[in-house]
Parts: C-alpha cells; sequence; structure tokens
C-alpha cells in the first residue's frame, strides 16, 4: 500500500494507471502468476484456478476459522443466508462434526440367528399370501 502511493480510488487493488482493478483484469493477473507458479509447481496446470474458486476457498477458509456463516454471508454479500448455506454441505469439517455428533448404535458382536417363533410367523404368512386369489 505504501509503494502505490495515494490513489485516485479508495479501492484496495488498483490498475497500473491508479484505477480501481475490474473483474477482467484481476482474472488477467491472476492468469499470469498461475502460469508462472506453474512452472515451479506442474501439479497446477490440472487445477482450475479462477477468481471464483478463489471466492469460495476463502469462504471456506473463514467459515472454518469463525464457525459463523452469518460473516460469511456478510463477507460475500450475500442478500439470503440460504445462498452461504451451500459452504456447509461443501465444508468436510461440518460433516465430520456432525457424523462425531452421532452416537453409534449398541452392536453386539456374532451372527445373527432367528429364533424358533420368528421362523414360524413368517413361515405362515408366506403360506397366507400363496393361497390368497390373486386380483
Amino acid at each position: 500500500m505504501g509503494v502505490r502511493g495515494t490513489p485516485p480510488a479508495p479501492e484496495v487493488f488498483v490498475s497500473a494507471r491508479g484505477q480501481p482493478l475490474t473483474r477482467s483484469g484481476f482474472e488477467y493477473i491472476l492468469t499470469k502468476y498461475v502460469q508462472i507458479a506453474i512452472t515451479h509447481r506442474p501439479s497446477l496446470s490440472t487445477k482450475h484456478v479462477s477468481p471464483h474458486v478463489l471466492r469460495h476457498t476463502c469462504a471456506l477458509t473463514v467459515l472454518q476459522a469463525t464457525k459463523d456463516l452469518r460473516k460469511v454471508s456478510l463477507w460475500l454479500g450475500h442478500a439470503h443466508m440460504q445462498t452461504t448455506e451451500m459452504y456447509t454441505r461443501a465444508d468436510p469439517s461440518v460433516k465430520l462434526e456432525a457424523l462425531e455428533a452421532m452416537i453409534a448404535p449398541k452392536l453386539r458382536s456374532g451372527r445373527f440367528k432367528a429364533t424358533d417363533t420368528l421362523i414360524a410367523s413368517l413361515t405362515s404368512r408366506s403360506v397366507m399370501r400363496s393361497t390368497e386369489p390373486r386380483k
């Protein structure tokens, strides 16, 4: 911020001319630096890097740090909280917390053995069905 001097625009990100950085300007700079990064990390060539992906990544990071969906919603500028709720579906830590909150059922080890009463009731029902007239 100190290097750029006092720009005529109040925005943090400005172009070389001191004007607010446009979406296409940001995308141009991002693409340029992704190409440079690929020379150091070739695995980036298979990744989709865009301003939109950065926005969602940042939103997930804020959600994980704060656990406050309202802050993420305000930060993203969403008009409705439902729009922001999709981040809870994408956040694996929220899924893990939900799974950990569930109490596992008490299961006995071993094989299931049906009682004679159960077998008899199932047998009598199947006999009743087979003797009923078909409609």
